[in-house]
Order: C-alpha cells, then sequence, then structure tokens
C-alpha cells in the first residue's frame, strides 16, 4: 500500500480537473494532493476513510476535502453500478485578487472550514449531486459559473458534519516521501507474516521511537493502523475469490480470527462473511 502524492493538472480551457466515475474500485488508492476534491458518489455504498477518520457511507456520498489530507478512493470495494464525479482544484484557482471581493466571503469560509474536511447530507448532497452530475456536459464558461454556484450551495448549508482530517506534514520533501516510498514496499512485501515496528524502523533507517512520530506525521495512522488497514485491504480481495474468512484472516497475516473480524468491522463497518455474502453473484 502507497501513500502516494498525486500530480493533478487543470482540463483544457478549464482551471480545475473533473473526474467521472474512474475505474478504481480495485485499487486501494490511499493518497493526497495539494489540491482541494469534491467528490460525489451514488448508486453505491462504500468506506468514507479521510485522515483518520472512518465511516461508512450508504447509497450515496459528498466530501469536500482540504488540502494534503490523505483519503482513500470513495469507490474502493464497490461492486455495484455507481456514478461517480471528482472535481479537484487548487486554492488560487481563480487568482488571488478574485477570492477578496465580499460576494465571496460564504465561499472562503467554506474553503478554510475544508481544510480537515466536509461531508454533507440532505437536500444539500441531492441538490449539489444533480449540478456535479452537470458539469461536465457544460461549455467552459458555463461549467465554472456551475461549480461557484455549487460552492455557494455548500458555504450557506447546515447540513454537514466536519471529519477532522489532518494534512500530511512536510508534503513536498522528497526525502520523506522516499523514505515513506520504502515503508510501503517492505509492508507490500511482508504483510502476510508478523511484523515489528523494529522492522519498519530499520527500513526507514529510523530509531523506532523517531520511526512511530515520523510515520504518524506522514500518514496521521500509527504503523499499526496503517498496517491493518493494508493487511484488510488483500483480505478482502481474497474474499472476493471465494476465499474463506479463516484463509484470508491468516494469508493477511492476522494471527486470530477474533481480532481479524474486529479489525475488518473497524476499517469496513461490516463483518468479513457480511462482505462476502454481499458480494457474491
Amino acid at each position: 500500500m502507497k501513500v502516494i502524492l498525486e500530480q493533478i493538472s487543470p482540463d483544457t480551457d478549464s482551471s480545475f480537473h473533473i473526474l467521472i466515475t474512474p475505474h478504481l474500485s480495485d485499487v486501494f488508492l490511499w493518497h493526497y494532493h495539494p489540491e482541494y476534491e469534491i467528490v460525489y458518489i451514488e448508486g453505491a455504498n462504500g468506506t468514507r476513510h479521510v485522515g483518520d477518520h472512518i465511516s461508512r457511507y450508504e447509497g450515496s456520498d459528498l466530501v469536500f476535502i482540504g488540502p494534503n489530507i490523505p483519503h482513500l478512493n470513495f469507490d474502493y470495494g464497490v461492486k455495484t453500478d455507481h456514478t461517480k464525479v471528482v472535481v479537484q482544484l487548487k486554492e488560487n484557482f481563480l487568482g488571488d485578487v478574485l477570492w477578496q471581493a465580499p460576494e465571496f466571503a460564504a465561499i472562503t469560509q467554506l474553503f478554510a472550514r475544508a481544510r480537515s474536511g466536509i461531508s454533507f447530507y440532505g437536500q444539500t448532497k441531492q441538490r449539489v449531486g444533480e449540478r456535479l452530475n452537470q458539469l461536465a456536459t457544460l461549455p467552459p464558461f458555463e461549467r465554472l459559473m456551475q461549480l461557484l454556484g455549487i460552492f455557494q450551495l455548500l458555504a450557506t448549508s447546515q447540513e454537514y458534519t466536519p471529519l477532522q482530517g489532518e494534512a500530511v506534514a512536510s508534503a513536498y520533501n522528497l526525502n520523506e516521501q522516499q523514505r515513506l516510498k520504502r515503508v510501503n514496499q517492505f509492508i507490500a512485501e511482508q504483510y502476510a507474516r508478523r511484523l515489528s515496528i523494529s522492522e519498519a524502523a530499520t527500513a526507514a533507517n529510523l530509531t523506532e521511537a523517531a520511526f512511530c512520530r515520523y510515520f504518524k506525521r506522514m500518514t496521521r495512522l500509527t504503523f499499526t493502523q496503517f498496517l491493518n488497514q493494508y493487511r484488510i485491504s488483500q483480505a478482502q480481495k481474497l474474499l472476493l475469490l471465494d476465499n474463506t474468512v479463516s484463509e484470508a484472516c491468516f494469508a493477511c497475516g492476522f494471527e486470530s480470527l477474533s481480532y481479524f473480524n474486529k479489525i475488518f468491522r473497524r476499517v469496513t463497518g461490516e463483518n468479513p462473511l457480511q462482505f462476502k455474502k454481499r458480494h457474491k453473484i
């Protein structure tokens, strides 16, 4: 599992980037980027994982995420037919001066709140979802106006829940990213056996205490939390390949079925058998 710094560029003739239903349901993409991101998904039940916030959404979800907050792709593990709209943009996508206009005061406050992530529900989710679904079909100017209207709806809504996510620190430090890459590779190669923090610290070329501080700062998760989430993602793949719960548990490095069930429910919102039955064809 890699904590990926995603590179994003605006679309042609646009100041932001739109993705329509990217097919990533089989990819556990734990990533972050310096852009803000609006995600709307419908026709799916899945996991909302933003920073150290983990919860389930049912039917649809609408989230606004600030810069450098690590998050999981919202369609991960979704097997139903669904649609997804992702809008990614820099904070100054309209320039620095325009945002200072008093007409943008509410939207400016929205962007400040989004720095820790926000989920929306109720009529706000429905109305904004409808507008996001239209976005890619509009000419450039109308598309921009539609997006500003969406921001105003979000900014004035009371139907929201703060997610309390935290941004990745030192996001552009190349040495730290390379160190984290070594740890990710170590986990991907060794997750099926018992792993210790001291081994991971050695892979990062740090003392155990320094590694724990570094890893939490970079991922907002402890090493054990991160490792468990990776193991659960691998276990889900095995369950979808018709392995038993017991087989998936021990093949992914868990040494106790009860602990495996506990962590699986914590990460996914359901137990392994429920997950397997829900995806059984």
